[in-house]
């Protein structure tokens, strides 16, 4: 195992804040499945587009999620390829560790 160095403390501090917060958390698990547009999150998650725009503007800081130009439009991503295995891995975590967080038909979890 590799001894953690304050780099690796910052960046797990950084993925901690990121989650903290359940809109972002909504977004990071939103972009599991691709790219999206900041309109059609707002619109998934049921927030107004200022509140969207912030929550993007703080995971851009975090370097969790990158905005692709699009033209005069811009889409959002995750950063990095290993966050989607990561965050289901994780998500699974949560799943075992308190299965009633997610049950029913509802759950879009897994």
């Amino acid at each position: 195992m590799t001894t953690a160095t304050a780099t690796h403390t910052g960046a797990l501090a950084r993925l901690g804040y990121a989650l903290s917060d359940a809109t972002r958390t909504g977004v990071l698990l939103e972009l599991r499945n691709g790219p999206a547009y900041p309109s059609d999150l707002a619109d998934a998650l049921g927030v107004s587009r200022q509140v969207m725009s912030n929550q993007l503007a703080c995971l851009r800081g975090c370097g969790l999620v990158e905005a692709v130009r699009e033209g005069r439009r811009s889409s959002y991503r995750l950063a990095d390829e290993h966050l989607a295995p990561a965050l289901n891995e994780l998500l699974q975590v949560v799943l075992s560790v308190d299965p009633e967080c997610c049950t029913g038909e509802s759950c879009r979890c897994a």
